[in-house]
């Protein structure tokens, strides 16, 4: 199906409320997966997608789901299913913006890696829309905590990745749980025939399959303001070609890829042993902490993130300078994925692969996925004889540091009642001392100057917000 020449968000049939929600998201005109899926699936069709992580797809399956959501039932209307914690998270927290003007909505994340009780009391409560990963989706149906009665629309997102981790019996599973009559919509980055037979068994005969051609989708898109450059190395230069590569190329923050959690365990302590800013994201982090180190990482309290894949999934960072493929993945949708970190919204951003030599397979791989050429730079090896001097170099602490807040959006908590709490009183710190404020359910991540931080927690704790003592933590 080809989407119109011309579309336009109002031209799909989207309510004022969501409308508005786009335009306040900064968008000016659907994209060729949006404008092909949001009328289907408003009109109710059952859609199959292949679309890549950067084409907009939250938004293409998102805005149909939240238009269709009857806010008066407090009962679990839709459920998007994804393979990881970390890209639940991000979708729950896009659809939470999207229908930030539909009063009462209610956005619950059925993860792993966190208390399982929590989430029962929600559903108890009452929630109109769940994202979730299919192991504990499918405990909650187990236990009767999550009833699927209400349930109207199913979504699965990155299905062959969830194939690929080893969830297609939990999916099934699950969908075998859910009420016939639904709407089903997959999107998927390929259509190998095990998504096609994924298809075929959930989805109605007459479901829509939306193909995004490759220049339309992830590849040139998520790309375009990306410079890709290769360096070769050696594995006993690696970590001096790493920190040669970040001190040649100045950033305020920097994903450094691997494929392993040895690596990743490895890398970053060889760094913040010598003082630079850095913390790991990778599966052997419980939930807590994964928040904790993003929120971090996106409000400029952590430089380098060194991450895996796994754990790489759903990181979504505004103004990314640096990606940095310490270890290259052996498929090039992956290394796509990675490097599409930086690069958005307009801005320029810069990905470094370490190869290990001119010539690299994988490279050419990846040359002819994205039409893109990876450009070979060199270093000097005198250069990297002074690791020291480099990690020296390097060193420092970041312009922010975190206090967590022990309350959040169900406590009532507002980013500006944080501002307020922080900068209202005679002596408080500036406005322009305060970062990025992020409130989650029970939590709250403020960014605040680093060499203030520990005076501003102080004064938090002796302070009320919104007439309430919260409990505030400098994370160190």
């Amino acid at each position: 199906m080809n989407p119109p020449s011309t579309p336009t968000f109002e031209s799909l049939g989207l309510s004022s409320e969501l409308l508005e929600a786009v335009r306040a998201a900064g968008f000016a005109s659907p994209t060729p997966v949006q404008a092909a899926c949001i009328p289907a699936l408003l009109a109710g069709r059952d859609v199959v997608g292949q679309s890549r992580t950067g084409s907009g797809k939250t938004a293409a399956f998102g805005l149909p789901l939240l238009q269709a959501i009857d806010l008066e039932r407090r009962e679990v209307q839709a459920l998007v299913l994804c393979p990881t914690r970390e890209l639940a998270s991000q979708v729950a927290r896009e659809l939470r913006g999207f229908g930030a003007g539909l009063g009462g909505l209610t956005v619950l994340e059925l993860t792993g890696g966190q208390p399982a009780r929590p989430q029962r009391e929600a559903l108890e409560r009452g929630v109109h829309l769940a994202v979730g990963t299919p192991g504990r989706v499918q405990d909650h149906l187990q236990n009767g905590s999550l009833h699927p009665r209400s349930l109207r629309h199913l979504v699965l997102d990155e299905a062959d990745r969830m194939l690929d981790m080893g969830f297609g019996p939990d999916v099934r599973r699950i969908v075998k749980a859910l009420p016939t009559e639904r709407r089903t919509a997959l999107f998927s980055a390929t259509f190998p025939t095990s998504i096609e037979e994924m298809s075929r068994s959930l989805q109605k005969p007459d479901a829509l399959r939306v193909e995004i051609e490759a220049e339309t989708a992830e590849s040139p898109a998520e790309l375009r303001g990306v410079r890709q450059l290769r360096c070769a190395s050696t594995p006993d230069l690696r970590f001096a070609s790493l920190c040669r590569l970040l001190v040649d190329h100045p950033h305020e923050s920097v994903i450094v890829f691997c494929n392993f959690k040895a690596s990743v365990a490895e890398l970053t302590e060889a760094l913040r042993r010598h003082g630079v800013s850095a913390d790991r994201l990778d599966g052997d982090l419980d939930q807590f902490h994964r928040d904790q180190v993003l929120a971090r990482f996106r409000n400029g309290s952590i430089r380098t993130l060194v991450a895996t894949d796994v754990a790489g999934r759903g990181i979504d960072i505004d103004g990314l300078d640096l990606v940095i493929n310490y270890e290259l993945p052996s498929q090039p949708e992956i290394y796509v994925h990675r490097i599409g970190r930086t690069g958005r919204a307009g801005k320029t951003g810069t990905a470094i692969s370490l190869v290990k030599g001119t010539s690299d397979p994988r490279i050419d791989a990846i040359e002819e996925l994205t039409g893109l050429t990876v450009e070979p730079i060199a270093l000097d090896p005198k250069t990297l004889s002074n690791v020291p001097a480099m990690l020296a170099t390097l060193a420092g602490p970041p312009p922010m540091a975190t206090i967590l807040i022990s309350g959040g959006r169900k406590d009532k908590v507002r980013r500006g009642d944080i501002l307020g709490a922080l900068t209202g009183e005679e002596g408080a710190l500036k406005g322009s001392d305060v970062g990025k404020i992020e409130v989650q359910d029970r939590l709250s991540y403020v960014a605040v100057t680093e060499h203030l931080a520990r005076a501003a927690t102080a004064r938090m704790n002796k302070g009320k917000i919104k007439g309430k003592r919260y409990r505030a933590t400098l994370i160190l």
